[in-house]
């Protein structure tokens, strides 16, 4: 972990450079490219460029595939990377990278997604939760966050009678994959057999009342109309979290628990309350408290 600690130092360093351009001259210069993970990208990248926009110093924004509606603000945005890489994570021109003991960021705003996208076409009689689950490898081995079938059966039947669920797990086809491989839970016959309520993600997108330009684009105007998340490790847990309310993670192992980024970073990102669970019967517990409306 003590590399983190260097880098974020490092980080710090690069940015003297900019000192004048930023804070004296301010004119736009700021030419940001990001090609890593999501998450990582939603954390610091996406924050940064916003920071430059206000500040009159942005140029121009590069990223991967389907973010321009991310980069909404950006005067000359260019998708002009197919796949998310590690290497692209350790980008430090940027005020942060990855993991860090000290979120307390300049140059850094959060991005008003929320009150960009909102609309009045996913508008439904009871309020919307959203069920942001993946089932992806991780650290080179197999899914160890995510909502199993049996969490996902709870969570369902706890929440269906105060909640429009909506369940979101997108496929490889419709996001810019990284270097993780994205295995199939077999969930979505399921739920339409048995939970023939909850709303699909990618029945709304086939549908695209909303004429979405990108499933990212669908996710962001669902996701502005709704307050209640339950997320789980890695970009899923990061997106949910830059639209208030609540958002419970399920996050079972990572460095983010260690540097302590659900209580420090993750709130930055939007004002959201923030419950971090690192195994099933804590997510039970906190839906029940947190979550569950008629008990």
């Amino acid at each position: 972990m003590r590399y983190f600690y260097y880098d974020t130092y490092y980080c710090n360093i690069v940015q003297w450079k900019y000192f004048f351009r930023d804070y004296i001259i301010k004119k736009p210069y700021k030419e940001i490219a990001f090609d890593g993970e999501f998450a990582p990208e939603l954390q610091f990248a996406l924050p940064f460029a916003y920071w430059h926009y206000k500040n009159g110093t942005l140029k121009k924004t590069k990223a991967s595939r389907f973010t321009n509606e991310l980069y909404f603000f950006s005067p000359d945005h260019e998708e002009a990377f197919d796949i998310r890489t590690n290497e692209g994570n350790y980008n430090f021109e940027t005020p942060r990278i990855l993991y860090s003991h000290n979120y307390d960021m300049k140059k850094w705003l959060p991005v008003p997604l929320k009150e960009t996208y909102q609309n009045d076409i996913y508008v439904f009689d009871k309020p919307i939760l959203v069920i942001a689950n993946r089932y992806n490898m991780e650290w080179d081995g197999p899914p160890i966050s995510f909502y199993s079938l049996d969490i996902l059966s709870y969570m369902i039947s706890r929440l269906k009678n105060d909640y429009t669920i909506i369940y979101n797990r997108p496929r490889p086809k419709d996001i810019t994959g990284d270097n993780s491989a994205i295995y199939d839970l077999n969930e979505f016959e399921w739920l339409q057999n048995e939970h023939p309520d909850v709303i699909l993600m990618e029945d709304l997108w086939k549908e695209n009342r909303a004429k979405a330009k990108t499933f990212n684009h669908l996710q962001l105007m669902v996701y502005a109309n709704t307050s209640h998340f339950l997320s789980t490790h890695g970009g899923t847990s990061c997106l949910a979290s830059y639209f208030g309310g609540k958002n419970l993670i399920l996050s079972k192992r990572g460095p983010e628990a260690y540097f302590g980024c659900y209580q420090k970073l993750y709130p930055k990102l939007s004002g959201a309350t923030i419950f971090h669970a690192k195994t099933d019967e804590e997510v039970k517990a906190l839906v029940e408290k947190h979550f569950v409306i008629n008990h």
